[in-house]
């Protein structure tokens, strides 16, 4: 095998480390806030700066990397989408170069037009509706969808952590007759309402921001399914284990960033007049934290080098993505035993690296599911 990066990579990876270092990492300390109570801590960055922000990534040829060629975007490959996205990961500012969900690539030809191509571009806000409130699977999903004529009838509830934005859709998965469909909801359907647009301030906001989207009898025209009917866990499908590699880069880049604060603790901080990187505990936590983001990182490079062959992924995507999950809780554990005290300390980046990567990618339906896929594989006779 060879591991080296191809140049051409190489040069990508430095430009979106210098564009991190210099454009991202510098509005860290606003973002988490600089009052002494953190009530000015902010969830997502200003629309102001976030605009100057996609204008430059445009400038320089970074936006639409991870966009196949086929939709519009640059058709990077799953090794270079890993690339950018661990050193994105390595800042707590939430801003990417025009990710795009890929249920969204199934889009008809008018669909792209009116959605795909919006939400590319930041026209448009999406607003992914999956989960219900304290509805913890899918299998438990009550949101319906009763055909009527040439519509659909929505009733439900729904919880999105997408940004709040002024023009925005929403792709809504609702039960129907025999399975489950996806729908395309633009935001002046009648019945279709959304609350808590208003942004939410203080340290805590990142985990309390969630928009609650209602829908009351909402009546959506037949054309607005996106794919077929009740099919709507078919979307995406093709696309879905690079995603899981791309999803385990990112927590690399997380841990990345996490041993890079846990050394300027253990190297700052005294305890008993003496820096506590002396201590044997600090120094085995340090070394825990580099195994594992090493052992990572192979991980995920190995599998997206074989996705970007062509080869089969799905066991492996599994693999990275339940791998990569749970190393990321054990750096969190180690990162708290150096700074001596819970993972989520208010004011300090390790608080929103570590909440959000966690919350959104370890959850037990998600991990129990890699785990099938795996096991799945396994039984089939396959070679581990």
């Amino acid at each position: 095998m060879d591991f080296e990066i191809p140049e051409d990579l190489k040069m990508m990876q430095s430009l979106v480390r210098d564009f991190v270092t210099d454009q991202l990492k510098p509005l860290e300390r606003d973002l988490m806030g600089r009052a002494a109570d953190l009530s000015d801590a902010r969830t997502f960055l200003p629309e102001e700066t976030e605009a100057k922000l996609v204008k430059m990534a445009q400038e320089i040829g970074l936006w639409g990397t991870g966009i196949p060629e086929q939709f519009g975007g640059a058709g990077l490959g799953t090794l270079g989408s890993c690339l950018i996205e661990e050193e994105l990961a390595q800042t707590v500012i939430p801003f990417n170069f025009g990710d795009v969900s890929p249920v969204l690539f199934d889009c008809n030809d008018r669909q792209r037009e009116s959605y795909f191509k919006p939400a590319l571009n930041r026209q448009r806000s999406v607003y992914m509706a999956l989960m219900e409130p304290d509805k913890s699977s899918l299998p438990e999903m009550k949101t319906t969808a009763l055909k009527t004529g040439g519509h659909y009838i929505l009733n439900g509830t729904k919880v999105s952590f997408s940004r709040p934005g002024k023009d925005y859709f929403a792709i809504v998965f609702a039960k129907t007759g025999n399975g489950t469909t996806c729908f395309l909801v633009d935001k002046d359907f009648p019945g279709f309402t959304v609350k808590g647009s208003d942004e939410i301030t203080g340290w805590q906001s990142q985990s309390k921001q969630a928009l609650m989207l209602t829908f009351d009898n909402c009546k959506v025209p037949a054309e607005s399914i996106l794919g077929e009917e009740d099919k709507a866990f078919h979307l995406g499908k093709k696309w879905l284990p690079a995603q899981r590699i791309v999803r385990g880069a990112r927590s690399v880049g997380v841990a990345a960033r996490l041993l890079e604060e846990a050394t300027l603790k253990a190297q700052s901080a005294e305890s008993f007049g003496k820096s506590i990187s002396q201590r044997p505990s600090i120094q085995a936590a340090l070394a825990d934290i580099a195994m594992s983001l090493h052992a990572s990182r192979l991980m995920v490079y190995e599998a997206a080098w074989e996705a970007d062959k062509d080869e089969p992924i799905k066991k492996k995507a599994a693999m990275v993505k339940l791998f990569t999950t749970r190393m990321l809780y054990g750096v969190a554990d180690n990162v708290a035993h150096i700074f001596n005290g819970p993972a989520y300390i208010a004011g300090l980046p390790m608080e929103r690296l570590c909440r959000p990567a966690l919350a959104t990618s370890a959850t037990d339906l998600a991990l129990e599911l890699q785990r099938n896929i795996i096991a799945r594989d396994i039984l089939k006779g396959l070679k581990v």
